[in-house]
């Protein structure tokens, strides 16, 4: 992998070979994020110093675009290394809040226009969706946050951004499909089912007109769970948006209960969004699944791996 940084005063300054990097592919929240270590020399610090972008490619394709946080110089043992880390372009709206704001039957071009748009964030996908009802960002809300609940509750996806950088703001395309069987060289592979915290029922109150909508998690409550929550809602809110509130709070409850992560030698071998078909009888593992998730990392010892978090698709 080789990359490249942008500096606030518009200079692309080339990375040198790198010596390690850590790239984490989530699409959405919590952020892509990245980590590079390279050779430093001296000439080097202006660049660092005005570092705000993030490129990386991989046989010359792009891999990643993101924000700058953070660099460090390192003197040891192992001589003058510099390491540079930073997030994916969701950081951009979750670093900036929104203003208090109600929009009467709002468009989502409307609201990527006022919530997206304005924070160097390019769309590379839009959706025809339009509230039926009042759609109002509270006070203390991020960027991102007023643009996941208007797609969460009007459209019924999650936004993401590709690795390229752009918002895909419309419901996820399957993507390519890797095949992994037990001829394949995995070096590791966990399967995980967590019920902790996974909600039998969210119970949605509108606290202005004291009324209740109930959503119970049929699936859970046969595995004998028993876990509530009870969720207030600002006031005049619809029964549609109540029970959206619900269900929404079941999905994100049980979002982490199963997932599978499994780890290849390679980099970039699948994405967020793409599909993992799994073969592996030695862990009762068959079937197809969601790529949620993907670390890839390299160091000089070790050389490439990817570990991919899989999990149910939808």
């Amino acid at each position: 992998m080789t990359g490249k940084l942008y500096t606030a005063d518009h200079q692309i300054f080339e990375l040198p070979p790198l010596l390690s990097w850590r790239v984490t592919h989530t699409g959405s929240v919590p952020c892509d994020s990245f980590t590079v270590s390279f050779v430093y020399q001296k000439e080097m610090a202006q660049a660092l110093k005005t570092a705000a972008g993030f490129a990386a490619k991989e046989d010359g394709k792009t891999v990643l675009r993101a924000i700058v946080d953070e660099y460090t110089v390192d003197l040891d043992g192992g001589g003058l290394t510099a390491t540079v880390s930073g997030r994916g372009y969701a950081a951009r709206l979750l670093d900036n809040e929104s203003r208090p704001v109600t929009y009467q039957q709002a468009t989502l071009a409307e609201i990527l226009q006022n919530h997206a748009e304005p924070y160097g964030i390019t769309c590379g996908e839009t959706a025809d969706v339009r509230a039926d009802s009042t759609y109002t960002v509270a006070a203390g809300s991020s960027q991102w946050k007023a643009v996941e609940n208007f797609c969460r509750t009007y459209g019924g996806f999650v936004p993401r951004f590709s690795p390229e950088g752009e918002l895909l703001a419309g419901p996820e395309k399957e993507g390519r499909v890797l095949s992994i069987g037990d001829k394949d060289p995995v070096l590791s592979c966990t399967l995980r089912e967590d019920h902790y915290g996974v909600l039998t029922e969210a119970l949605v109150i509108d606290k202005t007109r004291n009324q209740d909508f109930s959503v119970k998690n049929q699936e859970m409550i046969a595995k004998g769970g028993q876990c509530r929550r009870v969720i207030y809602t600002p006031g005049q809110s619809t029964w549609a948006a109540m029970r959206y509130t619900g269900e929404y709070q079941i999905a994100r409850s049980a979002e982490d209960a199963w997932a599978v992560e499994i780890t290849l030698p390679g980099s970039f071998p699948a994405f967020p969004g793409d599909r993992a078909a799994l073969s592996l009888e030695r862990m009762g593992l068959a079937g197809t699944f969601r790529v949620a998730e993907t670390e890839n990392r390299f160091d000089s010892r070790n050389g490439a791996a990817a570990t991919l978090t899989l999990k149910p698709l939808n």
